[in-house]
């Protein structure tokens, strides 16, 4: 009797992973804007409504939005331009670009469909050309919807860690599988981000080298003691450079001269 419960469990089990590998099979589709496959399980009108339910409260956790309404206005007009000028344009997304109040922690983020994010922190480093270098790099991860992959792929380790656990009791050994993809995943985010917003520099006219200076202040603001590339999301900014330097040779060449 035991023995066929056992029997039981393994095929329910095994049934779970084989749902998820097959739905994640099912979502894939190719971004239209980076021309990458992706597996994708919302719509951008979905993400667009996570950002903007979203906005409120994250804003809150940087204490709020900065008062200074001419730096927000200026924060706004360097992101809507980039937008206006670059691939941004075609997309549905409603870029929104946020200053925050918060003067301690150094960070810019996106929230899916648009919310841009940068704190006062990091704003205060930056040259106009560098502020676009950062705002550029969050759209890129809007464009390249890299928060809706993220949950995409969290919900596919769910499922399969779920079924591993009815199957084998081996959730724990599958989601830790599934979390380390996910980080090696997100280094791939950031590195693309840094490639279009390089892209997005030079469409508008700003100099993509300020890029390198942004990663130059993240190194600094982060010390001597900071975490090691593998057990971070985000890559090394050395690495991050040298990324950045070939992608400004690459799309000089590649777009018609911007300097006139």
């Amino acid at each position: 009797m035991r023995l066929g419960k056992w029997k039981i469990r393994i095929f329910i089990g095994l049934a779970i992973v084989a749902f998820a590998y097959v739905q994640r099979c099912t979502n894939k589709e190719e971004n239209p804007y980076t021309g990458r496959v992706q597996n994708i399980n919302m719509t951008a009108e979905q993400e667009i409504a996570i950002g903007l339910q979203s906005a409120p409260e994250v804003a809150q956790m940087h204490g709020g939005l900065y008062p200074d309404e001419r730096l927000q206005a200026m924060v706004d007009r360097v992101g809507q331009t980039l937008v206006k000028n670059s691939i941004a344009r075609e997309t549905p997304y409603q870029y929104e670009f946020h200053l925050l109040a918060d003067e301690q922690t150094i960070n810019a983020f996106a929230l899916p469909g648009g919310q841009i994010f940068i704190t006062y922190a990091l704003f205060s480093k930056l040259n106009e050309a560098q502020l676009a270098g950062v705002l550029g790099h969050e759209i890129g991860h809007v464009i390249g919807r890299h928060s809706a992959e993220r949950i995409a792929e969290s919900n596919f380790w769910k499922t399969v860690s779920m079924g591993a656990s009815v199957g084998a009791d081996a959730g724990g050994i599958v989601n830790e599988i599934g979390q380390n993809t996910l980080l090696k995943n997100g280094r791939g985010d950031e590195l693309e981000s840094d490639e279009l917003g390089v892209l997005f520099m030079l469409q508008t006219g700003y100099p993509p080298e300020e890029m390198i200076h942004v990663m130059e202040i993240l190194k600094n603001a982060a010390g001597p003691n900071r975490v090691p590339e593998f057990q971070s999301t985000h890559p090394d900014p050395e690495n991050r450079i040298q990324r950045i330097r070939d992608a400004i040779d690459r799309f000089k060449k590649e777009l018609p001269d911007t300097s006139s």
